[in-house]
């Protein structure tokens, strides 16, 4: 099983006024995560969208917060692919503290043509890397009660 695991510490600017994290920005993190994720299996952001003309949208997000974290902590996001469909990526996501998990998320994203903005199929090199990576964990499906 693969899992990705990027740790990145929670900055003032990612913070309400009373130092905790500000669920907007916890969502732009993600996005950021997500992009790491890409560049980690060879299909870097910059080229699938400025060469490949292909874009990978979110089209579904859930989020469950189970505490909270405060300014200058350390988190771990942790990513592991839980499907690849014809034109979808499945992602289950977990990103946890000194003391534990802090909050989870399960993504979609969506192989899309940046010309006409339409869903296509992975190209076979990128399903094939993401085929590659598919793996699946309870811990990072479940659904929390």
């Amino acid at each position: 099983m693969t899992m990705f695991s990027f740790n990145r510490e929670l900055r003032f600017g990612d913070c309400d006024p009373s130092g905790i994290a500000y669920f907007p920005s916890y969502l732009n993190i993600l996005n950021g995560v997500v992009e790491e994720f890409w560049a980690a299996i060879d299909f870097p952001w910059s080229g699938l969208i400025t060469l490949r003309k292909i874009g990978t949208p979110t089209v579904h997000l859930t989020c469950d917060f189970s505490r909270p974290s405060k300014f200058g902590d350390r988190l771990t996001f942790k990513l592991r692919i839980s499907r690849v469909g014809r034109a979808s990526l499945h992602l289950a996501h977990i990103v946890s503290g000194a003391d534990g998990m802090r909050w989870r998320a399960r993504q979609i994203l969506a192989a899309t043509s940046l010309v006409d903005h339409h869903a296509i199929p992975w190209p076979d090199d990128v399903r094939a890397a993401l085929e590659a990576h598919l793996s699946a964990d309870d811990e990072m499906l479940a659904t929390p009660s």
